[in-house]
Order: structure tokens, then C-alpha cells, then sequence
């Protein structure tokens, strides 16, 4: 470990296959086609093992339908709260469907549409239990999915016949009895239209991989509902369920100041590397350490090396003291981490590695000046 650079993302492989055999075993038993949810987990050195268990990726825009056609080539599933018309073109020869999220949008870019592509509507269920409301797609006034009430005012049998499905997504990281919640709304709303449509696509923030997931009960569910509409094709998208405690950040402690309290300054960065600790916020596990600063012995504000201010990943306790070349290990932190990760303050982006069932490090990213030159 000491030969690593660091920052780094180490993904472990073992344990990304454990999640991908368990989200395979729903497919199976309910006959759902589950999803990569690019924005979420995009690590491309991986795909080789993901296409063996899933069935696609879903895009939320060209860059990630581009990488769903070249480094998995399965199904992509394509939605974007808005397409550009310098894009389109490239979305439909690269998505299997397009999900459009708004009449106006559908109408703009009907005459582009392939005919190999699936089309269907995001559809806001105006549902759902997610607390914090940055991350819920179904809060008040969201820009997200089309509503019932404007739904029925502008659904006509014309545009019905050129659209195959309907999509919605409203969790985050919830368990089945809130997917329960949303499908009974949006079967209430929107099941006089099923008839017509072959996919109905319920979206991510299913959190399948954690312990306390009710797996049965999500097969039960999907068993029941597949059941009622056996026409349709049901998919699912989660994106933390792939990369769900598959791997951490290992950083560096570069200096120790004190004012009033020990701070650790890290070569990694909260802003920089791992924003949603500063938006959701949630403070991450860190091995061999508590997160409340007063259990242990020693303890530690860690900070980030930029120059913001709230650069701060929390305060923590240790058994023992750190020192300058400490290594610090911030626990799952592969799911919607790397793929927020930018060149703020011109700090470098984290290497990114793979060990193997064997513990072997295969390092597959390394990132330097020209990635920052790059973005600006």
C-alpha cells in the first residue's frame, strides 16, 4: 500500500461481483432487466465484469450513452431533462430509448427519432419520502418527469401510438416499502395507459446491496406486478447498488496545524473529491477510526488541501496519533464519489485501481497536469 500514489480509489473487485450476482438473482426470479446507472457508477474498467450480470446502462446524456455503446454494448437508455440539438443526432444512433421529459421536447425531436429507437415519457408520480430535497426528484416544482395533470392535458392516441413506455424515478437510496409507496400512486394515475406500452422503467435509488434491503420483498413486488401486466417489460436502474461498499479513498496526511483542535490536512479534498459530504451531508466511515471525536483517545479535523474555507470532511477520533505520512481510508466511496470528482483549485483528481480476489492492486488511472488543463 505504501507504494501507491495517493490519493487513490481502490475498487474491490470481489465485492462488486457480490452485488452484481445479487441485483443478476432478481433478474432472474422476476424476469426485470436492471440497469447500470452510469451517473452513479461509471468505472469502464469494470464493464467487462458488469456485462456479465446486467443488462444495459442508462445514459443521462451523448458522453454517457457513448460510453454504454463502447465499453458495454448492451441496451442504453437514454433520459436528459432537456436534449441540445447539436446532440440528438448522436443520442439516437447511440440509445436503444430515448426518454423524453416534456410533450415540448417530444414534439421537437419526433422527426429524428429512429426507428430503432424505444421512446417514452418521465413521468413525476409527485411521491415520494426523501428527505433531503437536493437529492428528491419529486419535490416541489421539480424541473423532473411530467406530471399526471399535464399528462392527461396533453397525451393524445397520436403521440400514445409513438411512445413504447414510461419512466419515473423517486428514491434515493430507500428500501422497497418506498418503491411500494410511488408504484401504487403512479399504477393509480397512469395504468389506463399500460395497455398501450410494452416497458415501464421505475428508476433508481432502489438500495438492493445494503444488508437491510428487503430483497424478497422487491421480488414479491415485481412478481405481483408482472403478473397484473404481463405484456410489460420492467426495468430498474440503481446506481449506488452497483458500487455500494465495493471500494475506498485512501489519502495522505501532508501536515498537522493546531488551532484550538488538531487538523489534519489530507492530499484528498471534500469539495474537490468527495462533494456529497459537503451537500448531503453525510460524514464518511474512515477505517480504524470513530466518527465521534470523542470516543478515542487522539482526536482530528479533516480538512482538505484547497483553499475553500469548508474544505472539511469532519472531526474523528484514533487510537493512535496521526502523523504527517499517515495513511487515512475513507470507506465506500467508489458510488457517486468518482464520478463527482473535479479539478477544483487545481487539485489533482485520485489515481483509480482495481485488487483482484487474490488482494493484488492493478492501478488502471493515473491523472495529472493535462486533466486540469483540460477543463479550463
Amino acid at each position: 500500500m505504501e507504494n501507491l500514489p495517493s490519493p487513490i480509489f481502490v475498487l474491490q473487485e470481489e465485492l462488486l461481483e457480490k452485488n452484481l450476482k445479487l441485483l443478476n438473482y432478481i433478474q432472474n426470479q422476476t424476469g426485470a432487466k436492471i440497469l447500470l446507472a452510469l451517473k452513479g457508477f461509471a468505472m469502464y474498467s469494470t464493464f467487462d465484469l458488469c456485462k456479465k450480470y446486467l443488462s444495459g446502462c442508462c445514459a443521462s446524456g451523448l458522453h454517457e450513452a457513448l460510453l454504454s455503446q463502447e465499453y458495454f454494448g448492451k441496451e442504453t437508455h437514454t433520459y436528459s431533462p432537456a436534449y441540445s440539438e447539436d446532440e440528438f443526432d448522436q443520442i439516437a444512433q447511440n440509445s436503444n430509448h430515448i426518454v423524453f421529459n416534456s410533450f415540448n421536447q417530444f414534439k421537437k425531436y419526433q422527426d429524428k427519432i429512429l426507428s430503432s429507437n424505444s421512446v417514452g415519457f418521465r413521468i413525476n408520480p409527485q411521491v415520494s419520502t426523501i428527505k433531503t430535497d437536493l437529492y428528491n426528484p419529486c419535490g416541489a416544482f421539480s424541473r423532473l418527469g411530467i406530471t399526471k395533470e399535464v399528462f392527461d392535458q396533453n397525451i393524445t392516441d397520436e403521440i400514445l401510438s409513438k411512445i413504447s413506455g414510461l419512466h419515473f424515478h423517486a428514491l434515493c437510496e430507500q428500501n422497497v416499502d418506498a418503491l411500494k409507496q410511488v408504484l401504487e400512486k403512479f399504477e393509480q394515475d397512469f395504468s389506463k395507459y399500460f395497455y398501450k406500452l410494452s416497458w415501464l422503467n421505475f428508476g433508481g435509488g432502489h438500495h438492493i446491496t445494503r444488508d437491510d434491503y428487503d430483497v424478497d420483498g422487491l421480488i414479491n413486488l415485481l412478481q405481483d406486478f408482472k403478473q397484473k401486466y404481463p405484456h410489460i417489460q420492467i426495468y430498474l436502474e440503481p446506481g449506488e447498488a452497483v458500487g455500494w461498499k465495493t471500494g475506498y479513498l485512501e489519502a495522505t496526511v501532508l501536515d498537522i496545524v493546531k488551532n484550538g483542535i488538531n487538523i489534519a490536512i489530507l492530499d484528498t479534498s471534500a469539495e474537490a473529491h468527495m462533494p456529497d459530504t459537503l451537500a448531503m451531508p453525510y460524514k464518511p466511515d474512515i477505517r480504524y477510526a470513530s466518527k465521534d471525536p470523542n470516543q478515542k483517545k487522539y482526536r482530528y479535523r479533516l480538512g482538505g488541501n484547497t483553499c475553500l474555507a469548508g474544505d472539511i470532511i469532519g472531526d474523528y477520533s484514533f487510537d493512535k496519533p496521526l502523523q504527517v505520512g499517515s495513511k487515512i481510508i475513507l470507506e465506500d466511496m467508489i458510488h457517486y464519489t468518482m464520478v463527482k470528482t473535479t479539478t477544483f483549485n487545481g487539485i489533482n483528481l485520485p489515481s483509480i485501481a482495481i485488487m483482484d480476489k487474490n488482494n493484488k492492486i492493478k492501478i488502471v488511472k493515473r491523472f495529472g497536469y493535462d486533466e486540469y488543463k483540460s477543463r479550463i
